[in-house]
């Protein structure tokens, strides 16, 4: 049985330039592409719904009006949906100090707004409220992983190093782009600098023995570069979330 997902908020980090996708997405934010006939982002939140979660805070930024709007005040009438607007970039660490002021509940489940993961949730919610962790990752496996840096972890699954993008064409496993932190580790995070989550306060975090990681074997994809972009739309047919197209 799962636990609850009552105590769980989410952040969706949906703010980025997506500097690489302009060519592609030249009148919209990355989140906000149409895969299938709808916003990627709407996929992330049918996810949460799924999960159970509620409340939803959105990390908005680069042409925060297009999402907050697109998206609206709710979600499905199922979830309530607040925006966490930053006015000047913050890196996606600041961007979580400045959604944590607006938080309910003592631990968040934060979903990068340009990947996907084909996983139920609520397994990764039960293990993590289990074993009581600070925080938690939840981990992919690819047969390559020269595109995203690989996530060393031990016998018992804690993290013990982040390894960064390289020519190394090999398998691993990688930041899946889910995550479950505690308020309390989030409030730990320099509210005065802009800060990157991936780059600076992870291996911090990984460092202190504060991180674990949770390996899942589902089916993965970024929408970060226009090839992967161009692969989105096969990829949800190919979980039969289209079966009509």
């Amino acid at each position: 049985m799962h636990q609850s997902s009552e105590a769980v908020e989410a952040i969706i980090l949906a703010g980025g330039f997506g500097t690489r996708l302009q060519g592609a997405l030249p009148d919209r934010p990355k989140p906000l592409a149409e895969i299938g006939g709808r916003p990627f982002l709407s996929r992330l939140l049918d996810q949460l719904a799924k999960a159970g979660i509620r409340r939803t805070i959105l990390c908005t930024g680069y042409k925060a009006d297009q999402i907050e709007k697109t998206l609206g005040d709710c979600f499905g009438g199922q979830m309530a949906l607040i925006a966490s607007r930053e006015e000047e970039p913050l890196g996606t660490g600041g961007a979580l100090r400045l959604a944590e002021s607006r938080m309910e509940q003592k631990l968040a489940l934060i979903m990068n707004g340009d990947s996907y993961v084909a996983t139920d949730l609520r397994p990764f919610i039960s293990w993590h409220l289990q074993a009581h962790h600070k925080g938690s990752l939840l981990l992919v496996k690819t047969d390559d992983v020269a595109r995203f840096g690989s996530v060393s972890i031990d016998d018992d699954g804690k993290i013990t190093a982040f390894e960064e993008k390289s020519d190394a064409h090999q398998g691993g496993w990688i930041n899946g782009g889910i995550y479950l932190l505690s308020r309390d580790l989030l409030h730990e995070i320099p509210s005065d600098r802009p800060v990157s989550l991936e780059n600076k306060i992870f291996p911090k975090w990984a460092a202190a023995g504060l991180l674990y990681g949770y390996r899942a074997e589902e089916n993965f994809i970024d929408i970060g570069t226009p090839e992967s972009l161009a692969s989105a739309s096969a990829f949800f047919r190919s979980l039969r979330q289209e079966p009509n197209e």
